[in-house]
């Protein structure tokens, strides 16, 4: 698929996706060392914010994907989605409190949860029969906004001395872009059906083997990979700066965004199994290096294989499910998907946190490369990788 074929409806949701990541990154590699180094938080702390906001959106990702079935309207849930969470990015700015950053972090991710599987629905409907590359596309645009939203940060903080209340301010001007753009979405309609109605139990019942497989080892696997501040903070400790950790998340963006439509293209072609486990593959080196590597160069290198297993993984899973699930229930089965993995990655931030403050941060990153790799096995025993 060119790019001059990605359909409109696919293009606005990326640069709706690209304005909000801008704001989003100027704040999110920034918010841990705001967290630790000016409000006095512990890695624990840092850990169970992350994971609390995390289960909140997962369990919202589930409820508005089956809501937005059983009412056959996506848009709606889109734009109220992202006008949430532009609301919530100035707050720490103005009131520099832990218990601000909480607040916030909790509505922005309200927002994400209200608007993502309604989104990822819409994006399978546009598609036509290459989800792989829709996906791709989009995870690629909003990844580009991932990699300038902390650039902009990074020249925030240097020109005006560490100011970081002011970052938090100033990531609201993309976010209202990023709303003006959803007015543009427009409804697909599908074809009303009694089953979309039916609870998530049913649901599961009624659902391919090859779908509840795949759900099982994603939310194993979910478990093991904690949120990212974890390795922005791993990597200023190994660089002992914050420019320097936050320029290696700038990194791995980069490479994610340029890598997520051309994989998402060759998943189409060679399947996304296949692809998946590759990446799951690359994770597990990725997180053996950060656990023995206090080397500055290797770590540089280790955020550009980030890119790639980001690439070859994020976009790709919703690809797949939505290529095993039938359109009027795609909202009902990406946000069961979202929703167990986001949970997954709750418990997973807050085991991280533990095992730091417990036992340094090789312990955490040698346990998530180790159980990855065994995840990434057994996708290959269970002959998920076939199509």
């Amino acid at each position: 698929m060119k790019l001059n074929k990605i359909p409109r409806q696919v293009i606005i949701m990326g640069f709706v996706s690209l304005f909000t990541d801008i704001a989003s990154e100027m704040l999110y590699p920034i918010t841990p060392i705001f967290l630790t180094s000016v409000l006095g938080a512990s890695m624990l702390t840092v850990g169970l914010i992350e994971g609390l906001a995390e289960f909140i959106s997962g369990f919202l990702k589930g409820y508005f994907g089956r809501l937005s079935d059983r009412l056959k309207r996506r848009s709606i849930f889109v734009k109220g989605g992202y006008a949430l969470s532009a609301i919530s990015k100035p707050l720490p700015g103005i009131f520099p409190f832990v218990s601000t950053v909480l607040f916030s972090r909790i509505t922005d991710r309200i927002g994400k949860g209200m608007r993502t599987s309604p989104r990822d629905a819409l994006l399978a409907a546009n598609s036509n029969g290459n989800t792989g590359a829709i996906f791709g596309f989009h995870r690629g645009m909003d990844t580009l906004g991932a990699a300038i939203g902390p650039i902009i940060a990074l020249m925030l903080l240097h020109f005006y001395h560490n100011n970081y209340r002011l970052i938090f301010i100033i990531a609201f001007i993309p976010s209202i872009l990023a709303v003006s753009f959803t007015s543009f979405v427009k409804e697909k309609i599908v074809e009303k059906k009694q089953t979309s109605k039916m609870n998530y139990i049913a649901f599961w019942k009624s659902s391919p083997a090859r779908y509840k497989q795949l759900i099982l080892l994603i939310v194993l696997f979910s478990i093991v990979n904690s949120s990212d501040v974890f390795l922005i903070l791993k990597s200023k400790n190994i660089s002992h700066s914050n420019i320097l950790a936050v320029s290696g998340y700038i990194f791995y963006n980069f490479i994610y965004a340029i890598a997520s439509y051309p994989i998402g293209k060759l998943s189409d072609r060679f399947g996304k199994g296949r692809v998946f486990i590759f990446g799951l593959f690359i994770f597990s080196t990725v997180y053996f290096g950060f656990a023995v590597s206090p080397n500055l160069s290797i770590i540089w290198i280790l955020f550009m294989f980030y890119g790639i297993y980001a690439a070859s993984t994020e976009g790709i899973t919703k690809a797949w499910v939505s290529d095993l699930i039938t359109d009027e229930k795609r909202g009902t089965a990406i946000g069961l998907l979202t929703m167990l993995s986001s949970f997954a990655v709750m418990v997973g931030s807050f085991l991280t946190g533990i095992l730091w403050d417990s036992f340094g941060s090789r312990v955490p990153f040698l346990f998530s490369s180790i159980i990855s790799f065994l995840v990434a096995i057994s996708f290959i025993f269970v002959k998920l990788n076939k199509k």
